[in-house]
């Protein structure tokens, strides 16, 4: 039947996932913009609410996502086990290619693009590495308490049978017992929440490019988890709400607190000419 075709239920859940994700980027560009663009230039200086109403409702479409999808968690695995999906060249080769640009790939293309930023003198570019970075970071943080904490067991373990398996506590002593949320999945999110919200800050209009391009890729990311069946359907959601609160709130906290330590240390540290031969550490601060 045309509704139990595997390729069909790919190309659903892709959907899904990626109207989800951008949720969080395809709003007024002007809104998401004055939003994260907060300045601290003084002390006085009333700032916006870190958590706004738009937070709330967006929280609430991933809650809805991932209790939406907890139901489909055995159809789907066993559906993307199939032998006709499994044998399928196009989806095991992207899936594997898209995984590896998620992780360590989001590492290495964060590192790349600050150092070019600061070799080069580019700070739009430093920006966009440090706190892609650090927004990965943060999110990779989250899940692996949440990891720990919950004890899933993966897919594999029942063979896509047994989405309830759980034992709090286990996933800090066996990777086997880590599925849930997904590390690969919010590691992607975090990413494209923190390109598109930085790159809406520099041109607004960016949104509704970068935006659908960044959340596809990521959303391809935690499909492929699901594909090699290391993830359940649930995983994925969650994974994906975590990431994308880690990259919007690193890059908002980051740009309305322009004095804080690590921008201080990373973005506006460089090495001048001492006049004596020599170097020396200067720090560039924004002035009032």
């Amino acid at each position: 039947m045309p509704g139990n075709n595997p390729s069909r239920l790919i190309q659903r859940c892709g959907r899904a996932l990626t109207i989800v994700g951008l949720a969080s980027t395809l709003l007024p560009a002007s809104v998401v913009a004055q939003a994260d663009s907060v300045r601290d230039t003084t002390h006085s200086q009333k700032q916006a609410p870190f958590f706004t109403h738009k937070d709330v409702i967006l929280a609430g479409v991933f809650a809805g996502a991932t209790l939406f999808a907890a139901p489909f968690d055995k159809r789907a695995a066993l559906k993307l086990q199939d032998s006709s999906t499994q044998a399928n060249r196009l989806f095991k080769r992207a899936s594997t290619g898209v995984e590896a640009i998620a992780s360590p790939g989001a590492y290495v293309i964060g590192g790349t693009l600050y150092a070019v930023g600061r070799i080069g003198g580019y700070d739009r570019v430093a920006d966009l590495g440090l706190h892609g970075t650090e927004a990965v970071m943060f999110a990779q943080g989250v899940t692996y308490v949440l990891k720990g904490t919950v004890g899933r067991s993966r897919p594999f373990m029942t063979n896509g049978k047994d989405p309830d398996d759980f034992h709090l506590g286990k996933g800090f002593s066996s990777g086997d017992w880590t599925s849930f949320p997904s590390g690969h999945t919010s590691t992607a999110f975090a990413a494209a929440a923190a390109v598109t919200n930085e790159t809406t800050r520099w041109w607004p209009r960016s949104t509704w490019i970068v935006g659908p391009l960044m959340y596809g890729g990521a959303t391809a990311v935690g499909l492929s988890r699901m594909y090699h069946n290391k993830h359940w359907a649930s995983d994925v959601a969650l994974g994906a709400a975590i990431g994308t609160f880690s990259g919007r709130k690193v890059v908002q906290y980051q740009h309305g607190h322009q004095g804080n330590l690590l921008d201080r240390m990373l973005l506006r540290t460089s090495v001048v000419p001492d006049g004596h031969g020599g170097g020396a550490l200067a720090v560039t601060l924004p002035i009032p």
